[in-house]
């Protein structure tokens, strides 16, 4: 019964659910998307995970806290980061994601990559949904990839590259050039047959604290596009910055942060901290209920 309940929501609003080869997550209620980083040199947690045995123990703790989905990347996308070799990253991602799957069969993969070749190879070895912070300018054909591969897509914002999104970043109107962006690009998926896209505004990637606030404040006029919205705040430099903390003391203003979102129509938070969230979740959930 629950899962026709879905089916009839995802076909009446393509906000309430993403199909991921074939099993419907539910996003009526918001839901977490914990982060596992198989990076040297991420921002917060680079070279945590550096083992398969790290990989899975984290994994377990990240699905017992709550997470509905992993994100699994392979390359560092924080400001100023350099791009590793195609080869590298299908080193770090492919084993992780196959020993994943084996391990937590029930688990919704997500694979953070801008590389097409990667983005298949991950979803062969068990990712149903693909991340990707470049909306398809790093690999030519990209589009085509996810269409063919038939996963959700998140298509993020971001002006420049990682290696030069932060030099200055400038806009006459951060809210209105990230939906234009967001439209243009959500049609050209939909021309491909993409029906599954979830947006994300990309918080921190070629913007200023005060564009990042902005956009936040602004964040419920992407419902105009009928996708599922996902936000990424976890520990990132509006809070910060603005606290005058580093990452490491940011999980109090990235929870702030996180109830404002899902006031704003937000339906996935990508976060380091999977338990938090969930907590943030079912308190605004009894926010919108009183």
């Amino acid at each position: 019964m629950a899962l026709a309940i879905i089916t009839l929501a995802y076909m009446l609003d393509p906000q309430l659910a993403i199909n991921c080869q074939g099993r419907l997550l539910s996003l009526e209620r918001p839901v977490a998307m914990g982060i596992l980083n198989l990076t040297p040199d991420s921002f917060f947690d680079g070279g945590r995970y550096t083992s398969l045995d790290a990989v899975l123990a984290h994994v377990g703790q990240l699905l017992e806290e709550g997470a509905a989905i992993i994100d699994v990347g392979g390359m560092s996308t924080r400001p100023g980061a350099a791009f590793v070799s195609e080869s590298a990253e299908l080193e770090r991602v492919v084993p992780a994601i196959e020993a994943i799957h084996a391990r937590f069969p029930e688990a919704l993969l997500s694979i953070d990559t801008v590389r097409a070749r990667v983005a298949r190879e991950s979803v062969a070895a068990g990712a149903s949904i693909i991340n990707d912070i470049s909306a398809g300018r790093m690999d030519e054909g990209f589009y085509e990839t996810v269409a063919s591969l038939n996963v959700p897509y998140v298509l993020m914002h971001m002006q420049g590259t990682p290696e030069t999104m932060q030099q200055e970043p400038v806009y006459e109107n951060v809210v209105l050039e990230v939906l234009d962006f967001l439209i243009a690009e959500v049609g050209k998926l939909r021309a491909l047959g993409l029906k599954d896209i979830v947006v994300d505004p990309g918080f921190g990637f070629g913007k200023t604290v005060t564009h990042n606030y902005q956009l936040l404040k602004n964040l419920h006029v992407l419902q105009c596009l009928d996708c599922p919205v996902l936000v990424g705040l976890s520990r990132k430099s509006m809070v910060n910055r603005a606290l005058g903390i580093k990452a490491a003391d940011a999980l109090n203003g990235t929870t702030a942060l996180h109830m404002v979102a899902l006031q704003q129509g937000a339906k996935i938070l990508r976060v380091h901290d999977v338990r938090p969230a969930v907590e943030t979740i079912k308190l605004w959930e009894q926010l919108e209920n009183a």
